[in-house]
């Protein structure tokens, strides 16, 4: 359990998806003008980590790893799928992003307006991605280690998000000289934040 909580909170702060590795990037920026919108965004993200990765999970540790068809028969042992890796993982994230969509649509017309292209986007979202890429690299050797590891980097790349988006809120209402205002300043911002989370290192995990 503690090694749970460890990886939970290391994946928020210490990797986390935006500042530590700068993925997921153009959602970042361009949804976060609105702290509601980059919100119902980040909660999406998070779902769609916490199901895609586990479901990543259990495929790669019993379809495409090394040997990993050896629960079916012996003589499977020596197959090694792992050249699918990149197929079946945005199978399965199209697959999950599309569910999120018609959800959205359904339940949150408003939400759904705001998101615009952005929200099926999310299926090409480097973060989710990422997430899958780093846990198979990673060799978790636990569904709970997976969980653990979507749900800290989901949190982490919302609580980025949200942040971001407050603090351009309140820009709004201040003085950024013509060059920087856009992007200029987001690019700035979002530079002094990744240099902030990186006193997390400090942390005993």
């Amino acid at each position: 359990m503690e090694n749970l909580f460890s990886l939970f909170i290391r994946s928020i702060f210490v990797d986390n998806m935006v500042f530590a590795y700068f993925l997921g990037m153009c959602s970042y920026l361009a949804i976060s003008k609105n702290v509601k919108t980059s919100f119902g965004l980040g909660i999406a993200v998070v779902f769609v980590m916490l199901i895609t990765m586990p479901v990543n999970f259990l495929i790669n540790k019993y379809l495409l790893s090394p040997g990993a068809l050896s629960w079916l028969s012996p003589a499977l042992s020596g197959v090694d799928l792992s050249f699918l890796t990149f197929i079946m993982f945005i199978a399965v994230i199209a697959a999950i992003v599309q569910l999120v969509e018609m959800i959205v649509e359904r339940y949150s017309p408003a939400l759904y307006s705001s998101l615009g292209i952005f929200l099926p986007l999310i299926a090409v979202n480097c973060a989710i991605m990422g997430g899958s890429l780093f846990m198979q690299e990673r060799e978790y050797q636990t569904l709970g280690e997976a969980v653990t590891f979507a749900a800290g980097s989901g949190i982490g790349w919302c609580l980025a998000i949200v942040g971001i988006a407050a603090i351009r809120e309140k820009l709004t209402y201040s003085h950024v000289p013509a060059p920087l205002k856009g992007l200029g300043i987001a690019f700035i911002v979002t530079g002094l934040m990744g240099i902030s989370f990186m006193c997390f290192l400090g942390m005993e995990l």
